[in-house]
């Protein structure tokens, strides 16, 4: 049995809507059409896939779980028209690199100028997304790797571990503590740090929260207003520290003081992917043996 793909899109665009209505004009289809079509597709598999009531429509868990997988054969089935077109046309594949503000410019630049030493002539697009983002774009087959920390892969991506770096302190440039080499995070009780994702929403958020548990506190937590820009920016003009990977000293033109945190604590680097997708950069970049040292 072969499952129609433009059945899946009428499925996924009816999830995402929570209405027929909303979805057949999104999909310039009158509602009998697509309400049809969804018929369909429930005699073909089988088993209901939508909870139909008077308010709207939700979906049943079967529909749940053909909706996570029809994401991702969409994102294939694109990824590998992109794919027949590029070398049908003769055109160079072009390592599509998207990564999460956790991420920074340096690290990408580290790794490219890596990965470009083994590979001189892979082209790369890069753009910052944030993470929904990021995991939409892999799903949907407009990323080839997603760069990000501790974020959990959703259903139909993988992940791999590509290092583990130093984490730091980065403070305001006239902090009290803006004079230390470095710092033990247990010294830290009473501090208000800045950080990018609600806790409970970001694992990377967590991750920093729970160190600070294991150090023996509750660390009083806000989000930065300064959302995209380099993590070690967000603290200048403020009295509160970030967990940052940027090294020890000064930082941000002097605006910023980055500490050292003894006994270290570490961050992942992690590369989301889709395994269903066929992309030789992709799996260049994955093999690469990463070195952030450096940094």
């Amino acid at each position: 049995m072969g499952l129609d793909l433009n059945k899946l899109e009428h499925l996924i665009a009816v999830a995402e809507e929570g209405s027929i209505t909303r979805a057949a004009a999104r999909l310039h289809l009158s509602q009998q059409a697509l309400s049809a079509s969804i018929r369909v597709l429930e005699r073909e598999v089988g088993v209901p896939l939508l909870d139909r009531t008077a308010t709207g429509v939700s979906l049943l868990p079967a529909g749940a779980a053909l909706l996570e997988d029809a994401r991702a054969l969409r994102g294939a089935a694109r990824s590998a028209l992109h794919r027949a077109r590029r070398i049908g046309r003769g055109e160079k594949e072009v390592l599509r690199l998207g990564h999460t503000p956790a991420v920074t410019g340096e690290e990408i630049i580290t790794l490219l100028r890596q990965v470009g030493a083994a590979h001189p002539h892979m082209a790369t697009d890069v753009n910052q997304r944030y993470p929904h983002e990021l995991t939409d774009a892999l799903l949907a087959g407009d990323l080839d790797i997603g760069l990000c920390r501790a974020m959990t892969p959703p259903h139909g991506l993988a992940r791999t571990t590509l290092a583990h770096q130093p984490l730091s302190i980065a403070v305001a440039a006239d902090h009290p503590l803006a004079t230390r080499t470095s710092v033990a995070l247990s010294e830290l009780i009473g501090q208000h740090f800045i950080v990018w994702g609600q806790p409970g929403h970001s694992a990377y958020t967590d991750l920093l929260i729970n160190y600070c548990h294991a150090a023996g506190f509750e660390p009083r937590i806000e989000r930065t207003p300064r959302q995209g820009t380099p993590p070690a920016t967000a603290v200048i003009g403020t009295d509160r520290l970030a967990f940052v990977t940027t090294p020890p000293g000064p930082a941000a033109d002097g605006a910023v003081r980055v500490l050292a945190l003894d006994p270290p604590l570490y961050a992942p680097l992690h590369a989301l992917y889709s395994p269903r997708t066929t992309s030789p950069a992709k799996d260049a970049f994955l093999r690469r043996r990463v070195d952030l040292s450096g940094l």
